[in-house]
């Protein structure tokens, strides 16, 4: 079974930063594609970015690039979402996922076998 557990989510204003961090069980972390999806309120959820095993290749969602990063740490098994510029259309709900099995479908959230319970991030005009 493997657990996923974000923090780091928060109010701040906008132009600001936040790093959400996602702490994952598992005893092989270095073999999990991993994903950071978001939901707003009404919305569907939404990818945002999402990073391969090894850490080398990293894809983001138009309306991010270029303000959050994502990053891991195969040491810690732990994924990070490194968010500046932050603006109010970014206040959602952010969830990290888990890509176990080896598929390459990236954005869509039905590849993910396994979520975090979310962590809220609130973007104040």
């Amino acid at each position: 079974q493997v657990q996923l557990v974000e923090s780091g989510g928060g109010l701040v204003q906008a132009g600001g930063s936040l790093r959400l961090s996602c702490a994952v069980s598992g005893r092989i972390f270095s073999s999990y594609a991993m994903g950071w999806f978001r939901q707003a309120p009404g919305k569907e959820r939404e990818f945002v970015a999402a990073i391969s095993r090894s850490g080398e290749y990293t894809h983001y969602e138009d309306s991010v690039q270029g303000r959050f990063t994502i990053s891991r740490d195969n040491a810690k098994n732990a994924v990070y979402l490194q968010m500046s510029s932050l603006k109010p259309e970014d206040t959602a709900v952010y969830y990290c996922a888990a890509e176990t099995t080896g598929g390459d479908k990236y954005k869509d959230p039905g590849e993910y076998d396994y979520w975090g319970q979310g962590t809220q991030v609130t973007v104040s005009s």
